[in-house]
């Protein structure tokens, strides 16, 4: 039963191993899940899942994969040894418990009339006092034998059944096929921090000043130094308006976190490509532009450039001049984004368009072969290789 659980979450994308499966099959060979399918989830994902960001694709493919575990329910009890049933009830069932198990005849009536309702059960069942699977009063959602594992699909139940546990999709939001929000954009660019020290001295060096003071025969000597701040330093240019509207939210969650994160950092807009001018203020875009060579003078090749827009345009708006939907210009956009390339050598695009769309999509291919394939989706997974390009 497990093979196809391994073959299918190798399919659905995750990098689950022989060897992560195989330390599976020896946690339960020894009893760790015991015959709780939540404590078989909890096991089974500590074992399989090697990265978090596969955290909800476990989930759902886990979700898939056992969803319909009551229709196989009888093959699975034919595979546990009763004895070992006996023992498992013996273990959790309190004495109450035990005595109206004993007034429904015993163990052996007990997994008879299981048997029979397997047999007769069709399908999913809520409520009441005989069908598997009920939040009522059958005492096959109650008693133990194998509860979590009836109960599965039954999302309005008051028992702690597994599927509470994976349709809650509690990370869903490490999945790095998902499109980023504030909080996951700091995490991620939290990697390209690089610390120094600069300006006045006026911050208590600690471990100095002990050392210090030691030195001093214990008179008191007070060491300062310098806060310490991210020094690494980003030019950050965003596409903005037409088929930018759509990715406003995104765009904006990106722009917030990259002013939290990095103390040196200097922003422009553009309309679909880069062009001779770039402005900061969008009511003024008209009347206030500042031009592109300033730009690479007055900020040093140690910036790291980072573009962010959908490249979604007519290809002449790349490659001709007077290609621009808004003004004449004089010279192509992809001979001012080499100019740019060949300032700043730490560069990378970000897109928010899919990934999927890209190849058909004939500007996208264009702007891609000119930052040199330097272009990264604008999902969890995208940022992460973007910014080890950029380090």
């Amino acid at each position: 039963m497990l093979i196809p659980f391994f073959f299918m979450l190798r399919e659905g994308g995750m990098k689950t191993s022989i060897t992560e499966l195989l330390t599976l099959l020896e946690a339960l060979k020894r009893g760790v899940a015991g015959q709780s399918v939540d404590d078989f989830y909890f096991l089974a994902r500590a074992a399989l899942v090697k990265d978090e960001t596969e955290l909800d694709r476990f989930d759902r493919i886990f979700g898939a994969y056992f969803k319909g575990i009551e229709d196989t329910l009888d093959d699975l009890f034919q595979d546990i040894p009763e004895e070992w049933l006996r023992r498992q009830a013996e273990l959790n069932l309190s004495e109450e418990e035990r005595a109206k198990i004993e007034a429904l005849g015993g163990f052996d009536e007990l997994m008879q009339a299981l048997r029979e309702r397997l047999e007769e059960q069709d399908d999913r069942h809520e409520g009441g006092r005989k069908w598997i699977g009920t939040a009522g009063t059958s005492p096959f959602g109650a008693y133990g034998y194998n509860p979590e594992g009836v109960r599965i699909g039954q999302a309005g139940s008051g028992n702690r059944s597994a599927v509470k546990v994976w349709d809650k999709r509690q990370y869903r939001n490490l999945d790095d096929s998902i499109e980023l929000g504030t909080r996951n954009i700091k995490v991620a660019l939290r990697r390209l921090r690089k610390f120094a020290r600069e300006g006045a001295a006026d911050q208590l060096d600690l471990p100095d000043t002990i050392d210090k003071t030691a030195r001093n025969a214990g008179l008191l000597d007070i060491r300062m130094v310098p806060e310490r701040h991210n020094a690494v330093k980003v030019l950050l240019c965003l596409d903005i308006g037409g088929s930018m509207d759509d990715h406003v939210r995104i765009c904006e969650e990106l722009f917030s976190a990259a002013r939290t994160e990095f103390k040196h950092l200097e922003y422009f807009y553009f309309h679909n490509f880069i062009y001779e001018a770039m402005w900061k203020d969008n009511r003024r875009r008209h009347s206030e532009k500042t031009p592109t060579a300033d730009i690479t003078h007055k900020y040093g090749a140690d910036y790291k450039l980072v573009f962010v827009g959908d490249a979604t345009m007519s290809p002449y708006e790349i490659v001709y001049p007077g290609g621009s939907v808004e003004h004449w210009n004089e010279e192509p956009g992809a001979v001012w984004i080499k100019r740019l390339l060949n300032t700043y050598s730490k560069a990378i695009w970000l897109n928010p368009e899919p990934q999927s769309r890209w190849d058909y999509t004939p500007s996208i291919k264009l702007t891609q072969e000119l930052m040199e394939d330097r272009m990264y989706p604008l999902t969890l997974a995208g940022l992460d290789e973007g910014i080890k390009a950029l380090a």
